[in-house]
C-alpha cells in the first residue's frame, strides 16, 4: 500500500473517529429542542435543497480532482471548497435579499402612515395596506388580516405577524402597533414616519457598506482563484516540480497548508458577515412551571423574551 493510500485511510478514520466522539459529547451533554420559527419551514426546505445540490457538486468535482492529482487532501479540499464557496463570497445575495426587504418594510410603514392620515383606523388600514405592499410583505400581510377576520386581537395577531417576518427592524415598527393597538393613544403616524425615515437611514448605510465590500469579495475570489489555477497549472504542466507532495509527508504538509488557506478564508468570511441585532419581539419557548398534564408531559408555553 503506498503513501497516497495511506493518507486517505488516516483521513477517513480520523473523520469518522472525530465524528464519533462528536456524536458520542451531544449524546451524553443532550440537545435542547429549538421551536420552529412559523413561516420558516419553506425557506428551510430551500437551504436543503440548495445543500443537496451543492453536496453533489462538491462530491463529482472530489472525485475528478482526485482521479487527476491522486491527492487525497487535494480532492477533499476542493469538494469543500465548493460546498462553502457561497458562504466564501461574503453573502452578497443575502445582503441584497435583506436590503430588498428593509426596503419593502420602509415602504409599507409609508403606506400605512398615510393611509391612517385618511381617517382610517388601524383596523382598517392594515387590510388597505396589502395590495400597495411589496411583494415580499404581502403573503405575510394577507396572513395578518386573515387572523384579524377570525377575531384574532390586533396585539396577538401583530405579534404573530412580526413572528412571520422575524426582522429587527420590522420589529420596532410592529412594536409601535401593538402598543397603539393596546392603549390607542394619538401619534401613530408621527411614530411612522419616524420609524420609516430611520429605515430609509439604515438602507442608505447598507448600501454604502455594500458597495465598499464588493471590492473586497472581488479581491478574495481573484485571491482564491489565482491559487487554485496555479496549482492546477503545476500539477499538469510540471508534476516533477511537486512531486513531493506524492508521500505521506507531503500530503501531511500540504494538508497543514490548506487548513491554513481555510482558516485566513473563515476569517475573511467572518469579518464580511452582518450580525443581525437581537429581536425586539422574539418569542421562545420556557418550560412552564404547571403540574403536569394527565399524560405526564409537562407543557410548552410561548412567552416573550426579556
Amino acid at each position: 500500500m503506498n503513501g497516497v493510500a495511506l493518507v486517505g485511510l488516516a483521513l477517513v478514520g480520523g473523520a469518522a473517529a472525530g465524528g464519533g466522539l462528536f456524536l458520542l459529547g451531544a449524546f451524553a451533554r443532550g440537545v435542547e429542542p429549538r421551536p420552529a420559527a412559523p413561516g420558516r419551514t419553506e425557506e428551510r426546505r430551500q437551504r436543503l435543497r440548495r445543500l443537496s445540490a451543492r453536496l453533489g457538486l462538491a462530491a463529482v468535482v472530489a472525485a475528478v480532482v482526485l482521479a487527476v492529482t491522486r491527492w487525497p487532501v487535494i480532492a477533499i479540499g476542493s469538494g469543500l471548497l465548493v460546498v462553502g464557496w457561497h458562504g466564501l463570497t461574503g453573502g452578497a445575495a443575502e445582503e441584497r435579499r435583506a436590503m430588498h426587504n428593509l426596503e419593502a418594510l420602509a415602504a409599507w410603514t409609508e403606506s400605512l402612515r398615510d393611509t391612517i392620515a385618511g381617517a382610517a383606523g388601524l383596523e382598517q388600514a392594515i387590510p388597505a395596506s396589502v395590495r400597495a405592499a411589496a411583494p415580499v410583505l404581502q403573503p405575510h400581510l394577507r396572513a395578518l388580516v386573515d387572523r384579524l377576520h377570525t377575531r384574532m386581537a390586533m396585539p396577538d395577531a401583530l405579534q404573530r405577524f412580526a413572528d412571520d417576518i422575524a426582522d429587527p427592524s420590522a420589529d420596532l415598527v410592529i412594536a409601535a402597533l401593538i402598543l397603539n393597538a393596546k392603549l390607542r393613544g394619538p401619534g401613530l403616524r408621527e411614530v411612522l414616519g419616524a420609524l420609516a425615515g430611520s429605515a430609509r437611514e439604515e438602507l442608505d448605510v447598507r448600501r454604502k457598506v455594500e458597495a465598499e465590500r464588493r471590492s473586497t469579495r472581488r479581491s478574495v475570489q481573484i485571491v482564491v482563484g489565482a491559487s487554485l489555477g496555479f496549482a492546477a497549472i503545476l500539477i499538469v504542466f510540471n508534476p516533477s516540480y511537486v512531486a513531493e507532495y506524492q508521500g505521506l509527508l507531503g500530503q501531511l504538509v500540504l494538508m497543514v497548508v490548506a487548513v491554513l488557506f481555510g482558516a485566513g478564508f473563515a476569517w475573511m468570511r467572518r469579518l464580511a458577515r452582518f450580525d443581525k441585532p437581537e429581536r425586539l419581539l422574539a418569542r421562545t419557548a420556557v418550560p412552564a412551571a404547571a403540574v403536569p398534564d394527565s399524560f405526564g408531559a409537562h407543557a410548552q408555553q410561548e412567552v416573550p423574551a426579556r
